[in-house]
């Protein structure tokens, strides 16, 4: 069909596109015209229906059949309602009439006479051309318009979204613009009570003018008066030299003052009140600040010491991680030192023995036993004998490993034969680990007599690894009485010496019990070793958990946004139902926490079960508060007293978190299982300070309703795969496969809240890996217990079951009824002594069952319950019917009782005896405990002052009355002291009891007993004993509360004058009873001789300081050192070498640069005897020589060392390690300081890598090491290299440690002056002003504004030109 048909003569006047339709309207008169429109469903076109058909076809019959037939006509091609195909790619359509409206003939006529004489066929071929020209413009609007349409659909799309992404922005802006009213109307209050603050301020600056006007008036009064009594008095001197020269005029000798060898009646005068210009203490101030106390500290030359920075700075910033921590942390020590060979307070003695040296055995056990472990119960450890005999040990093999594992020394008693036990245990004590613990060998010999082949193989085993020869060995040939003796000798000595860290001194001295003068003593004592020791074993097992495999990861960054919130941020809550892994959850996050952010302080403490001491809430404050001071080298003004101490808590807080330059973050886990925990711990309501953040765990069911506000971290139920994880854990470790069966049991029964949380799933694993052949049994025993707490009692029958004896049964329900029933659990030896029928190998495979099943476990000696819901189901297990609580009260009360008939006051009977009693309500018999003095004295003496208060308000007695009863008590023990140590120990009671009701604000009654102290003292000792000298010190400070100066003062003096005798005038004593002087005159505002006091007394701590490293506890560090010095003197060995290398480091601390180099040196010698020339503690001790070198500016001998240690890490250290890091890092300082930075570049490049793989690209090591490569190229001119550097590095600054940290002040200063370099003065001037801004806002102590050489900031340098050379040795 042909295309030009469709259409007749000519084109009307208009064309409209309409969506996808297409309408004509032609002009053409006659002409039947069809519309190409879309077919719709359902729908016909326009004029289709019959009416406009038969209308159309009279139209259509006017025109001539000539010029229809030229022309053409629709009907012709195409009848209505046929499909036409669209030759141009459309759609197609379908014809339908159009009716078009018809112009005028007339019209047609005119224009065709203007066009003039038309020729036939003409009107054809002049419609195709334009059907041609049409239909290509119809083609190309089609296409623009879909081009235009596609654009603005997606400029509409593209608008949507900018409304979305606008109607996000506003919602951000409104919820900023609230916290920013929030946070205005917090600064307007914050700023209405700054000006009453200032108001106030003013009045009291007012009244203070007045009164120094007034002052100033009775002055001048005064000194009108004073001149007018010198004036006269001069005059009577004139008059008195006249008569005494007519005296001597008539022959009279007369005595001359100044021929005297005395100087005690000459007296010096000054002017009243003149004060001195060194002065600088207020004259208000009663007792040092915290201010002064460090100021007293500071004063002198000496390190600053970074220890909670992961980069410790200065030349020692590359000795070993581990050294360095301990050596500080021994100087920053508080806390008594807790010696690592001890597991779990205990000094374990494991003995290996045969059937031919039982005899030396039992006779040790019987006749010695008992002196060792007095010994350690003296010092508040406990002390058990661990052996297995030859005929049943061979069923107790697991036991005898782990026993082994746990012992402090090991004892093997050998003749002649070796069964296989002993050689097991040999080989696991004395030849797999011989340097673990101390080793004792007695070989019990014959004369004439050789060693058979066995002994000889297994002696040279053991000697053949003995390498640093640490074994003690016996070699004895007499009576099995005396192979005792010898044993017990070397053990005593090890004991003392090398677990305890005792001197000889000290040893003697606490034997005889004079220990009068020890240091420790003189002032208020803080701390309980069994409290700390309690929580260190708390956090680490809480680490080192079955379920630590668990990925707490998104708790964990949960809980770092929630830190990192801006603040002020109320407590964060860690909820959770019970055994859902709370307490492991927190102890993951300290560890990686402490890891991540070196310069955040973390105080953690983790509440034991109810009515335990751990959940004592004054004890928990004390102890925080104490742990907290200890971060600032402070412990002065800390009360005594149980509410004063909880009221002060949030001032100490708020006072030392505005010191601290990072973090302060508090975790208490299990809160709400203290009691009253609401009332006790208001503080957590109020505003928290800026950087200080505290967390809190509680179970979800016990939460206080207030708490409940505060920001929640919930955990949820364990994920199937969680679950599977720690299963399939506990199967490896039995060496098991659960079938594919069982495992679909688990996962089916695990889906529950009650049965998918980590303490359910750890224990059901547990139960049912117990016995391979049962598995199957129990898995179907298990399945029936739908929580923890009827699994536990499960557990509990399962394993009476499994016990072959009723006497272990019996054994096993009687220990956990003890625990039950105790204040903080029982003691293996306790338990020995309770049943002495029971042997050691049945109670350690009983405990190791228990604590496989989560019930027990062992903490500081102490055997207590796992969790809270072990000791509930024990107690319904075991503790209703027929017994109960009270039966193992009176146990226990009845044991503790014996041991105080026998004089044994030990810290066990203080804690337990007078809690049972209060348990069993006995009012009488608690009144009498109490009044057992020692008893008392342990409590008050460890820090338990609120517990010993707690029992005498329960009894019914009032402060006043509980003093009368101590010294009527006192007196009636006095009446039964003979012996000079009985008298020791009384004069001991009478300053105790005296302190104690100092302490209790009771001045006047606390006179006596310090006064009887004194005198018994004085008369049983020496009146110039030390010992008198701090009862006089003590009495004075009774006088000194009193205001009775006078008093005070006389007392005061007399105890200088005693410590000066004693100890000679430049000891710590002596230092003490000055300062004491100082600040009574202070008091009295005799400024002149409290200044020169004070001054005499800053001389001797910074002497003594240099001498011991200036930190509070040191001489506990004394010990800890003397004993290390000790083990130097032995051979060859790692130990010694690392001892050697530690002692150095502890040397140069206080600054002694000539003994460092000695044990520096001699560490390096023994490694490379003992290692080779090229191990890694070699360039440890090459690193340490270094730095030693650059600090006396021997700069040629450091750079060869740090060459050489460079060359052993790259050797045998990952490319990534910290270690070869430092290293780098000083060896391009030295460059750096010679000059050399062609040969610092690459280093410090190098070190960068390394730091930002080792810590992330965000940590601020790496921006310290981006600081010291912009520094270089600074100096290389290189300016454009370094600016990225210094931006980037101040962005690592700003976002890690604030921006007011003195780092971003640093680092700005540098881009100032890189700016002011480069032109950019107005840049240069702004970041130099905030440089300055934060420089001036930082907190400095007196005498401590300049940074040492050892501080934090030294490895930063300034752009200004090379860093200067340190200082030279004084």
């Amino acid at each position: 069909m042909k295309r030009n048909s469709l259409i007749t003569e000519r084109w009307g006047n208009s064309h409209t596109f309409e969506g996808n339709k297409l309408l004509l309207f032609l002009t053409c008169a006659g002409t039947r015209i069809f519309s190409l429109l879309p077919r719709q469903p359902g729908r016909s076109c326009e004029g289709s229906g019959p009416s406009s058909y038969e209308h159309r076809k009279k139209l259509s019959s006017s025109f001539s059949p000539t010029y229809l037939a030229a022309m053409g006509t629709a009907s012709s091609m195409v009848s209505p309602g046929e499909v036409i195909e669209d030759g141009y790619g459309g759609e197609g359509g379908e014809a339908c009439e159009i009716p078009v409206e018809v112009k005028p003939k007339a019209r047609l006529l005119r224009s065709s006479f203007r066009r003039g004489p038309r020729v036939i066929g003409a009107s054809f071929k002049s419609t195709a051309s334009v059907d041609l020209e049409y239909a290509a413009e119809y083609e190309r609007l089609r296409k623009e318009y879909e081009i235009f349409r596609v654009s603005k659909n997606n400029e509409i799309s593209s608008m949507q979204k900018k409304e979305a992404k606008l109607d996000e922005e506003n919602k951000r802006l409104r919820a900023e613009l609230q916290a920013l009213q929030k946070t205005y109307q917090k600064i307007l209050r914050e700023k209405e009570s700054a000006l009453e603050a200032k108001y106030q301020a003013m009045e009291r600056a007012a009244t203070f003018e007045h009164d120094r006007d007034k002052v100033k008036r009775q002055f001048k009064i005064f000194r009108e008066t004073k001149e007018k009594e010198i004036q006269d008095l001069l005059r009577a001197k004139r008059d008195l030299e006249a008569k005494l020269q007519q005296l001597q005029a008539q022959g009279i000798q007369v005595y001359d003052p100044n021929d005297s060898d005395s100087d005690d009646n000459q007296t010096t005068v000054t002017a009243a009140g003149t004060q001195c210009e060194y002065w600088t203490g207020g004259v208000l101030g009663s007792e040092p600040s915290m201010g002064s106390m460090m100021q007293l500290q500071q004063t002198f030359r000496g390190p600053e010491f970074a220890h909670s920075l992961i980069d410790v700075e200065g030349p020692f910033a590359n000795v070993s991680r581990d050294d360095w921590d301990a050596a500080v942390a021994s100087l920053l020590q508080v806390s008594p030192h807790v010696p690592q060979a001890l597991w779990s307070n205990t000094v374990r003695c494991y003995l290996i023995f045969t059937q031919e040296t039982k005899a030396e055995l039992d006779i040790f056990i019987k006749k010695h036993t008992s002196v060792l472990r007095r010994i350690c119960e003296s010092l508040g450890h406990f002390y058990l004998n661990v052996f297995f005999p030859e005929e049943n040990a061979a069923s107790y093999a697991v036991e005898r490993k782990q026993e082994i594992e746990r012992s402090s020394l090991c004892v093997l008693l050998l003749k002649s034969t070796v069964p296989s036990s002993v050689v097991e245990d040999c080989e696991e004590a004395f030849v797999k680990n011989p340097d673990g613990r101390p080793l004792v060998l007695y070989l019990r010999t014959e004369q004439d007599h050789n060693l058979n082949g066995p002994i000889r193989q297994l002696l040279e085993r053991v000697n053949a690894a003995d390498k640093a020869a640490k074994i003690k060995v016996v070699d004895h040939s007499g009576s099995a009485e005396e192979g005792a003796s010898l044993i017990y000798a070397q053990l005593e000595k090890i004991i003392k010496q090398e677990l305890l860290g005792l001197e000889v001194a000290d040893v003697e001295s606490k034997d005889s019990g004079m220990d009068e003068g020890c240091e420790e003593d003189s002032g208020d004592v803080l701390w309980d070793l069994h409290d700390e020791q309690e929580q260190i074993e708390a956090y680490q097992q809480a680490c080192s958990g079955t379920t630590s495999q668990l990925s707490f990861q998104k708790y964990i960054d949960r809980l770092n946004d929630m830190i990192a919130a801006p603040p002020p941020t109320p407590p964060l809550l860690v909820s959770g139902g019970p055994g859902s892994g709370k307490s492991l959850l927190l102890s993951k996050w300290i560890e990686l926490q402490q890891k991540q952010s070196p310069n955040t302080l973390f105080l953690y403490h983790f509440v034991g079960r109810p009515l335990s001491t751990s959940s004592e809430p004054v004890l928990i404050i004390k102890r925080l508060t104490v742990k907290l001071l200890q971060h600032f080298w402070s412990i002065s003004g800390l009360s005594m007293e149980p509410s004063k101490i909880l009221e002060e808590f949030p001032r100490w807080l708020e006072r030392l978190s505005a010191r601290h330059q990072g973090n302060i973050i508090i975790i208490i886990d299990s809160i709400d299982q203290i009691q009253q925990a609401e009332k006790h711990m208001k503080w957590l309501i109020d505003p928290l300070p800026v950087n200080v953040r505290v967390v809190v765990s509680v179970n979800v069911e016990t939460c206080p309703q207030a708490w409940r506000l505060w920001p929640t971290l919930h955990l949820d139920p364990l994920s199937p795969r969680e679950v599977r994880s720690i299963v399939n854990a506990v199967c490896q470790s039995m060496d098991l496969k659960l079938t594919r069966d069982q495992e679909k049991k688990l996962e089916r029964h695990c889906r529950c809240a009650s049965t998918c949380n980590a303490l359910y799933v750890t224990l059901l694993a547990r139960m049912i890996t117990r016995s391979c052949g049962l598995l199957e049994k129990s898995l179907e025993q298990c399945l029936q217990c739908q929580d923890t707490m009827s699994l536990y009692r499960l557990a509990l029958k399962m394993t009476l079951n499994s016990l072959c004896t009723d006497r272990e049964r019996h054994i096993m329900r009687e220990i956990l009824g003890l625990v039950c029933a105790s204040h903080n659990g029982v003691s293996e030896s306790e338990v020995l002594d309770l049943f002495p029928e029971v042997e050691l190998p049945v109670l350690s495979s009983l405990l190791y069952l228990l604590n496989r099943l989560c019930i027990v476990t062992l903490r500081c000696g102490l055997i207590r319950f796992q969790h809270l819901q072990a000791w509930e189901a024990v107690r319904l297990e075991f503790l209703t019917g027929g017994s109960s609580s009270t039966t193992y009260r009176e146990k226990l009360i009845h044991y503790f009782n014996q041991q105080l008939s026998q004089d044994r006051v030990t810290w066990r009977v203080a804690d337990e005896l007078p809690w049972l009693l209060q348990q069993e309500e006995d009012k009488p018999k608690l009144q009498l405990s109490l009044l057992n003095l020692f008893v008392s004295q342990n409590l008050y003496k460890r820090g338990h002052f609120s517990e010993l208060l707690a029992y005498w308000q329960y009894v019914g007695k009032d402060k006043s009355s509980m003093a009368t009863e101590y010294f009527d008590s006192l007196k009636r023990y006095e009446k039964s002291c003979e012996s000079e140590d009985s008298m020791t120990r009384l004069a001991n009671l009478y300053e105790t009891l005296g302190r104690f009701l100092k302490d209790l604000g009771l001045p006047s009654q606390a006179v006596a007993p310090l006064q009887r102290s004194l005198e018994i003292r004085e008369t049983a000792l020496d009146p110039d004993h030390p010992s008198v000298a701090r009862s006089l010190h003590q009495l004075a400070g009774v006088y000194v509360q009193w205001k009775k100066y006078g008093n005070a003062e006389q007392l005061y003096k007399q105890a200088l004058e005693i410590s000066e005798n004693a100890y000679g005038a430049e000891h710590a004593s002596v230092a003490r009873e000055l300062e004491s002087l100082a600040m009574l005159y202070q008091k009295q505002n005799k400024y002149e001789q409290a200044e020169k006091l004070r001054k005499r007394s800053v001389k001797i701590r910074q002497k003594t300081a240099r001498q011991k490293g200036h930190m509070y506890g040191f001489s506990l560090l004394r010990r800890r050192a003397l004993q290390l010095e000790e083990l130097t003197l032995g051979k060859d060995s790692a130990d010694c070498a690392k001892t050697l290398n530690e002692l150095g480091v502890l040397y140069y601390l206080q600054n002694n640069l000539d003994a460092a180099k000695v044990f520096l040196t001699r560490s390096l010698e023994m490694r490379q005897r003992v290692f080779g020339p090229d191990h890694p503690d070699c360039a440890q001790s090459l690193n340490n020589l270094a730095a030693l070198h650059t600090e006396r500016r021997e700069y040629e001998a450091a750079e060869d060392m740090y060459e050489r240690a460079l060359d052993i890490r790259k050797k045998a250290l990952s490319p990534d390690h910290p270690s070869l890091a430092y290293t780098l890092k000083h060896l391009a300082m030295l460059y750096k300081r010679r000059g050399k930075l062609e040969k610092a570049v690459p280093l410090y490049e190098l070190s960068l890598e390394i730091r930002e793989k080792s810590f992330g690209p965000k940590h601020p090591s790496v921006a310290t090491a981006l600081v010291n490569l912009a520094v270089i190229y600074c100096q290389l001119k290189k300016h454009s290299d370094a600016l990225p550097l210094y931006e980037r590095a101040l962005k690592i600054y700003e976002d890690s440690l604030g921006r007011s940290h003195p780092r971003v002040g640093e680092t700005l200063k540098n881009l100032a002056v890189l700016s002011y370099e480069e032109g950019d003065f107005e840049k240069a001037a702004e970041l130099y002003k905030r440089a300055m801004e934060i420089k001036e806002a930082e907190p400095s102590l007196v005498c401590g504004n300049a940074p040492s050489r050892h501080s934090s900031s030294g490895d930063a340098f300034s752009v200004r030109g090379p860093a200067p050379l340190p200082h030279a040795q004084r």
